[in-house]
């Protein structure tokens, strides 16, 4: 007799293999990957080669905003505090009117194209409105491509934070429709459940966020153990803030953002555990949601899916761009990507799902046009992100730069990592300028093998370069190795200002409230470096004084220091 729970292993097993394997044929076609993990699920389907059949709303839910809820962690972790700085003003506009603006126009025009009344258009409108974090961020980040980290970080938080809108609609809309099946915990003012959705998920996010660097900071545990707790913990925050009636994907977005951005133990760990199980999220939400459409419905609407794909794409997604971005300093090029990367993704079907879950009258109409749009989604804009950036000119430094990180368990909490980074043939190190002596490479990897720095010489494109650095030099890293340093100006390498080599670090820290080290009590900046470098010191060497750094500008030729630069952990403080 045949085990139930051993069958049903064995085909979600096989199901996650199939989808793992066919992204070798997705990368040679250049077919957007998520779109091939949606059709695996298809064909594994009731109307496909694998007959299963599946239609439990409840648990296609489920699966997908678990799985969502990693993906969002995942993002807000890798994306840097810097650029959600620069980026979040436009991205709230895109997140909040944008996804207004473009429900507004799509359900107008499904009332015209679809047998539907007026707020059940509007419904179908409102499960498009929002961008779909895991298709932007998959396409962005593991797309073959680079793109300039303003418009980049646009994108990645509009997708990552405008679902409360979207599903405050998808919600509002549904209780203006007499249901067979009331959908529960949705309150009666419409503008205190919003309020609630963003209010809550902004709180309990942040609040979860120091939540998960504390406990992952306060215990020596397993290094293997600490992803783990990551990723309970990123779940906890998703379902309690939901519980408590705000958005959960705001929140633990929110959540990996703030952890991602601070000190962490086994934080490149975290980083590769995360990627995994982002990629296991990504194929199960697929998969899951591919296996609950059924395909033999999909002719009834697929015309009007196809002009809606288009409206949505070519008229409701630009004019929202253009209205919203209007008041920002971002070109004509950035704009027209921003908008044409509009992508729809699990987001939709998921919304999609809560009409079928509320028993409306044309439900499989709305999820079946839906699910539609999605796969053209995917198909048109998915395919074109790739030409369309570089026709754009908006792709920077494709082969060249940091590939690897990892953070070192070593005795005493040491904040050194491993760092590695590709020549490429832009790369500045290779037009003769000096490389400090903090920034040197420790190891070599050129055809296969291992060089140490004086056996490889002069380096060459290509080579990998591996050296040892601590995490807040590695913007400055970034511009010796890639050229191409997101935040790194030249005060990072200069300095706030100029102190002559004479001036005692005494005198240094009194000005700024610095306790003096005792070793270099009494000892002229000159002096301070000998000691510490046990000799004479070169440009560009950096000795730590408190939150701040001294740097040599500039040696003469005998090797004393001519001048040195005093960087300031806030540039605010020079006028103190």
């Amino acid at each position: 007799m045949v085990d139930f729970g051993q069958t049903v292993t064995l085909v979600i097993a096989a199901l996650v293999l199939i989808s793992i394997l066919s992204s070798v044929l997705s990368f040679r076609l250049g077919a957007p990957l998520l779109l091939v993990f949606l059709l695996v699920g298809l064909l594994a389907g009731e109307d496909g080669f694998g007959r299963i059949h599946f239609n439990n709303a409840p648990v296609a839910y489920l699966v997908g905003s678990l799985a969502l809820a990693v993906i969002l962690f995942d993002s807000g972790f890798a994306t840097p505090l810097r650029s959600f700085r620069f980026a979040a003003a436009p991205a709230a506009a895109l997140a909040t009117l944008g996804v207004i603006l473009t429900s507004a126009i799509v359900g107008v025009v499904a009332h015209e194209l679809l047998p539907l009344n007026w707020i059940e258009s509007l419904l179908l409108g409102a499960t498009v409105g929002s961008t779909d974090a895991a298709a932007v961020f998959f396409l962005l980040r593991s797309g073959g491509i680079r793109i300039k980290e303003r418009v980049r970080s646009v994108l990645e938080i509009e997708s990552g934070s405008n679902d409360p809108v979207a599903i405050f609609l998808t919600l509002t809309l549904l209780t203006l429709i007499p249901l067979a099946q009331p959908l529960d915990g949705f309150g009666t003012s419409l503008l205190f459940s919003l309020l609630q959705q963003f209010g809550l998920g902004g709180i309990l996010g942040l609040a979860g966020g120091w939540a998960v660097v504390r406990l992952i900071n306060a215990f020596n545990i397993d290094t293997a153990l600490y992803p783990l707790v990551a990723l309970s913990a990123a779940l906890c925050i998703f379902e309690s803030t939901n519980l408590a009636g705000g958005s959960g994907f705001l929140a633990v977005y929110l959540a990996g953002l703030y952890a991602g951005n601070r000190p962490l133990k086994s934080k490149y760990s975290l980083r590769r555990f995360q990627a995994a199980i982002t990629w296991l999220a990504q194929i199960l939400m697929f998969l899951t949601l591919g296996l609950f459409a059924t395909p033999s419905q999909f002719p009834a609407v697929f015309v009007p899916a196809v002009l809606l794909t288009v409206v949505l794409t070519f008229v409701a997604r630009p004019l929202a761009t253009v209205i919203c971005l209007a008041p920002f300093d971002l070109s004509g090029r950035e704009k027209l990507f921003v908008s044409w990367v509009g992508l729809r993704g699990a987001v939709s079907i998921l919304l999609a799902i809560l009409p079928l879950l509320a028993q409306i009258e044309n439900a499989g109409l709305i999820f079946n046009t839906v699910f539609l749009m999605v796969v053209f989604s995917l198909l048109l804009q998915g395919w074109t992100i790739r030409p369309v950036a570089r026709r754009l000119r908006l792709v920077v430094s494709e082969h060249g730069g940091l590939i690897d990180r990892l953070d070192l368990e070593l005795p005493g909490r040491s904040t050194h990592e491993l760092v590695c980074y590709r020549i490429s043939t832009s790369s500045p190190v290779l037009l003769g300028i000096p490389i400090p002596r903090w920034a040197r490479p420790s190891l070599v990897m050129r055809d296969d093998e291992s060089l140490r720095p004086h056996q490889a010489g002069n380096l060459r494109p290509g080579d990998l370069v591996y050296l040892f650095c601590t995490e807040k030099h590695v913007k400055l890293l970034d511009r010796i190795y890639a050229g191409s340093p997101p935040g790194a100006d030249e005060r990072e390498f200069l300095g706030d200002f100029s102190l002559p080599p004479d001036a005692t670090v005494d005198t240094l820290a009194q000005r700024y409230g610095l306790p003096v080290p005792p070793d270099l009590r009494g000892c002229t900046l000159q002096e301070a470096f000998g000691l510490r470098l046990r000799g004479r010191a070169e440009l560009g060497d950096r000795l730590p004084l408190g939150p701040f750094e001294m740097i040599v500008r500039d040696i003469n030729s005998e090797g004393d220091i001519v001048e040195v630069g005093l960087l300031l952990d806030n540039p605010d403080a020079a006028g103190r």
